[in-house]
């Protein structure tokens, strides 16, 4: 029987079962299609790594003797259409069964399960063999509960699979070290100089413009520096081990005008594109630790893991219990624009600038960052989270919709409500200082609350809190907070008001 089977642009897992065998009766097809760069507008460099990842793909199972059909971004035969390019081999080529794996995003979901309909001949879909859980594990974990507590999962995911456990209890004593992951990086620990691959990608630039793609962001020479093969993963996995492990979760919440990356991985690209799976990477881990278990402390390891066995996984189920209607969520009746500095970097605020450009430049911020400095703010100045999730799915080398969505609507604009989060992460400056040197050099002053150079997160925080009161005083996390601002005298509080109300109205002179 001929097959045909559709690898999509985040599904280049060369372990897959599918490739353990060579058959002549199966076709592999790879598409790059406008259909994916325009539904946001991307970053040059995420374009650009995905065309790099799936050409090299698409390579490396041509010398593994697969068949394989892959569409240039500009070939004559690409319709730019999933459906339509999948239509025309089908019958141009006499396949009997379509096959696919699983796909990530809700939009593919659907529109693979209509296709596959109305298809004349059968069809199957098969796992993507990548995360730890599967689509429903989540729905079921939490069956009857008020709560979607991460913590509760990522125990339970602990447990299952016996990562950092000693019989039933957690190695060292502790679930979790979040409380030792909050250090400010002050150049005093060595950071080695940073692993890059320097993919040439010169061609597929030349194609984007041919192609008139319009992206964000820049790319800086003709190369990638992010891990496009598995190859390149394996060597970013280990180089993060053996130099930046020992440190990380001392200083993953860090932020530092003179460095981009600190002590994070750089392998998200590689892992959700799956390159490279979650298991290999945290099992890698492991065996770093148990190698050098004098040198680093389970506090860095246990850090590193619980974003990856804990929030990704959670995030995945998450995303598949609450969609489609989870796209909608907008819980704070959040209605303004995201300011235009926001694509551009020009901004008299510290943070903000050094947050915004690196993304720009480099297609990367770590998760405080997005969260406390980006998320922080959009939230405070009250942004419609339809404009907040285009930025974030478009700026991010690494962001696809199902890690995205929940990430932002839900962690970073309480947009849900709190299915997600416990509480709005919102700050004032305080916390951007403790965490980072953004405000030793920012024109504006991190202790004032009202005054022409007094930090706007400061005002803004305190405006949101007065604003949304009615929605959040209720929050059992939040009671503190609220009993400071009701102390506030009428006088302040209406200074706060008029001083946010300018921001808001005036953000691009900020």
């Amino acid at each position: 029987m001929k097959k045909l089977r559709l690898i999509l642009g985040d599904q280049l897992n060369s372990q897959h079962s599918w490739f353990r065998e060579t058959d002549s009766n199966v076709i592999y097809c790879i598409f790059e299609m406008r259909q994916e760069t325009d539904y946001v507008t991307h970053h040059i460099q995420k374009v650009t790594g995905f065309f790099a990842a799936m050409r090299n793909f698409a390579k490396e199972l041509k010398i593994a003797n697969h068949a394989v059909i892959y569409f240039n971004i500009n070939d004559k035969k690409n319709t730019q259409s999933l459906v339509e390019n999948l239509t025309i081999l089908i019958e141009e080529n006499n396949i009997e069964k379509f096959e696919y794996l699983s796909p990530d995003e809700y939009r593919l979901d659907q529109q693979i399960k209509i296709f596959c309909k109305n298809l004349p001949i059968d069809s199957r879909v098969f796992s993507s063999e990548h995360f730890y859980t599967e689509r429903e594990d989540l729905e079921t974990f939490f069956k009857g509960k008020k709560q979607f507590l991460m913590e509760n999962f990522y125990r339970n995911m602990r447990k299952k699979h016996q990562i950092l456990m000693i019989d039933k209890q957690p190695e060292g004593g502790k679930w979790n070290y979040d409380a030792s992951n909050r250090k400010k990086w002050k150049g005093d620990t060595l950071i080695p100089q940073e692993i890059n691959f320097d993919t040439n990608v010169e061609d597929i630039l030349s194609d984007i413009k041919k192609a008139k793609i319009e992206t964000i962001g820049k790319i800086n020479s003709k190369y990638f520096e992010y891990p496009i093969s598995r190859k390149q993963a394996i060597q970013q996995l280990n180089y993060f081990c053996e130099h930046l492990l020992v440190h990380f979760g001392d200083y993953q919440d860090a932020m530092h005008t003179d460095k981009i990356y600190l002590f994070h991985s750089r392998i998200s690209f590689a892992m959700n594109t799956k390159i490279i799976s979650p298991k290999e990477i945290i099992d890698t881990v492991l065996e770093t630790y148990r190698k050098q278990q004098d040198a680093i402390d389970i506090s860095q390891v246990e850090g590193f893991i619980r974003q990856i066995l804990g929030w990704r996984e959670y995030m995945r189920g998450m995303y598949w219990m609450l969609m489609p209607e989870y796209k909608k969520e907008n819980f704070l009746d959040n209605k303004n624009k995201l300011p235009k500095f926001f694509w551009t970097g020009k901004t008299k605020m510290n943070c903000l600038k050094n947050a915004i450009n690196n993304s720009l430049e480099n297609g990367y911020a770590h998760h405080i960052q997005r969260l406390m400095i980006t998320g922080n703010f959009a939230l405070l100045t009250q942004i419609h989270p339809d404009e907040i999730d285009a930025w974030y799915l478009g700026i991010y080398v690494d962001a696809i919709e199902w890690v995205q969505l929940p990430n932002t609507r839900g962690m970073s604009q309480f947009a849900d409500g709190g299915k997600i989060a416990t509480k709005p992460y919102v700050s004032s400056g305080s916390y951007i200082s403790k965490m980072s040197n953004y405000c030793e050099s920012c024109v504006y002053k991190k202790a004032k609350k009202f005054e022409d150079d007094a930090c706007p997160f400061n005002t803004l925080y305190w405006n949101f809190l007065d604003e949304k009161q009615e929605k959040l005083s209720s929050n059992f996390r939040m009671k503190m907070m609220y009993s400071l601002l009701n102390k506030m005298s009428s006088e302040d509080r209406a200074r706060i008001k008029e001083k946010a109300n300018h921001i808001i109205e005036n953000l691009d002179e900020y």
